[in-house]
C-alpha cells in the first residue's frame, strides 16, 4: 500500500536526488529569467504586458519537473516558445521579445540542460530532430546576425554534441574494457590449454617410460625370487618387487591426476585410496630399520587430503634419516585429534657414515615441496636439527581442506 501512495505523491521522478537537482535547476534559471527580463532588459510593449517574455522563459523553467517524465512533451514546449520568440523578433518586436535588448536571447536560457537531457533519454532520431529545429530556431538562419546566431547554436548545438560525444566515449570505453576482458579470458584458456597440454606430455613420458623400467625392476625381481636358492636373496628380491609394485601403483595413480584435468571427471570415477603411514614403518622394519611408531586418535574424521598430506610427510622423513641418519633411532608419533593433525618424526645422531650415493642421490628440495604441499592444505612444517645432533620434522595440519576430491569422501557431517 505504501509503494502506490508513494508513486502518486512523487510520480515525475524515480529518487529523491532527481527531484532535488531539478528544483535547483529551476531555481538557477528562474533567477537568472528574473535578473534579465525583470532586471537587465526592458519590459515587453505589446498586448501580452510588461512581462511576458519573462512568464514564457519561468514556463519552461517549470517544465523542467515533467522533463524526466514526458521528455517529449518538454522538448516540444520548448520548441513552441522558441518559435513565438522568433516570430515576435520577426514580426511583432516587443510582443514576447524586448525591444534592443541588453541580453539578447534566442533561446530559453534552460535550453542548454533541457537538450542534454533529452539527447540521454530519447531516442537518436526524436532527440536529433528536436535540437535540430531548436538550432534552426536559435540560430536565425534566415537573417544570421551575430547578435543570435552564435548564441544560439551555442545553446543548442554545442550541448547535443557535447552529450554525443561523452556517450560516445564511454561506449568506446566499454568495448575497450570488454576487449581486454575477452583477450584476457582467451589467454587464460590458451595458458589453461598449454597446461593441459604438458600435463598430457608428463603424463605420457612417465606411462612411457618410468612405468616400463619400473615393470622391467619388478620382473627382474621376481625372476630373481624364482632362481635364487638363497633364502636372504629371495626375500630380498621380494621385498624389491613388492616396492616396485607399490611404486607402479602409486605412479598409476599420479598418471591418473595429471589426466584428470584434460578428461573432465573421468578420473573422479575411481575413488583414491588414502595410503597408512604405518605401512612406511612396516616396510622400514622389513630393512632392519629402528623405527618407534606411535598414532593416537581416529584417522577417519580426517579428510583424505589432509591424510594423504600425513602419508607424505612421514614417508619424506623417513627417506632423509634412511639417506642421511643410517642406523639412527626415529620416532614417529602421528596426532589424529578432531580439529587437526599433528605429525612428528624425530631421529637420533646417525651410527654410521652415510652412503654417499643415496646421500646424494634426489633433487635437495624434498623439504622445500614438502612445505610447500603442507601449506596447500592450510597446515604449518617445521624441520631443522636437535641439540643431540638428530633431526625433527614437525607438521601441523587442519582436519578437513574442502578440495573435490574429498567431496567424494565426505559424507556431509563436515560440510553442513
Amino acid at each position: 500500500m505504501d509503494e502506490p501512495h508513494r508513486r502518486w505523491v512523487f510520480p515525475l521522478w524515480s529518487r529523491w536526488s532527481d527531484g532535488v537537482w531539478l528544483f535547483v535547476a529551476i531555481a538557477l534559471f528562474g533567477g537568472l529569467d528574473v535578473v534579465v527580463y525583470a532586471g537587465v532588459n526592458p519590459p515587453t510593449t505589446g498586448w501580452a504586458g510588461p512581462h511576458a517574455a519573462l512568464a514564457l522563459q519561468l514556463s519552461v523553467d517549470l517544465s523542467l519537473l515533467f522533463l524526466a517524465r514526458f521528455p517529449t512533451a518538454v522538448g516540444c514546449w520548448v520548441l513552441a516558445v522558441a518559435a513565438i520568440m522568433a516570430v515576435s523578433d520577426g514580426f511583432a518586436p516587443g510582443l514576447v521579445t524586448s525591444v534592443g535588448p541588453a541580453a539578447h536571447a534566442s533561446v530559453p536560457f534552460a535550453t542548454p540542460a533541457i537538450i542534454i537531457s533529452l539527447v540521454r533519454l530519447l531516442d537518436r532520431r526524436r532527440a536529433l530532430v528536436l535540437t535540430g529545429l531548436l538550432a534552426a530556431l536559435g540560430s536565425r538562419f534566415w537573417a544570421p546576425g551575430w547578435a543570435t546566431t552564435p548564441f544560439g547554436l551555442l545553446n543548442t548545438v554545442v550541448p547535443a554534441l557535447g552529450v554525443l560525444y561523452i556517450d560516445a566515449r564511454r561506449q568506446l570505453v566499454a568495448s575497450l574494457r570488454e576487449r581486454a576482458e575477452r583477450a584476457e579470458r582467451e589467454q587464460r584458456l590458451l595458458a589453461d590449454q598449454a597446461r593441459a597440454a604438458e600435463r598430457r606430455r608428463l603424463a605420457e613420458e612417465m606411462h612411457d617410460v618410468v612405468t616400463h623400467r619400473l615393470s622391467l625392476m619388478v620382473l627382474h625381481a621376481g625372476a630373481l625370487g624364482t632362481i635364487s636358492a638363497d633364502p636372504t636373496v629371495r626375500s630380498s628380491a621380494e621385498d624389491i618387487r613388492q616396492a616396485g609394485t607399490q611404486a607402479l601403483n602409486e605412479l598409476r595413480e599420479l598418471v591418473g591426476v595429471l589426466r584428470e584435468g584434460e578428461e573432465g571427471t573421468a578420473g573422479a570415477t575411481a575413488e583414491p585410496t588414502v595410503p597408512d603411514p604405518e605401512t612406511l614403518v612396516d616396510e622400514a622394519h622389513r630393512v632392519g630399520e629402528r623405527i618407534d611408531y606411535a598414532v593416537h586418535g581416529d584417522p577417519a574424521g580426517i579428510s583424505p587430503t589432509v591424510r594423504r598430506t600425513v602419508f607424505r610427510v612421514v614417508q619424506e622423513s623417513l627417506t632423509n634419516a634412511r639417506k642421511h641418519a643410517p642406523g639412527a633411532p626415529v620416532t614417529v608419533a602421528v596426532d589424529y585429534r578432531g580439529d587437526g593433525v599433528s605429525v612428528r618424526v624425530g631421529t637420533g645422531p646417525a651410527s654410521r657414515a652415510p652412503d654417499p650415493v643415496l646421500a646424494g642421490s634426489g633433487s635437495g628440495l624434498g623439504l622445500l615441496g614438502l612445505e610447500q604441499r603442507v601449506e596447500l592444505v592450510g597446515g604449518t612444517l617445521r624441520a631443522g636439527p636437535r641439540p643431540d645432533g638428530g633431526f625433527a620434522v614437525d607438521a601441523i595440519l587442519p582436519a578437513y581442506v574442502p578440495t573435490r576430491g574429498d567431496a567424494l569422501h565426505d559424507q556431509g557431517g563436515r560440510r553442513r
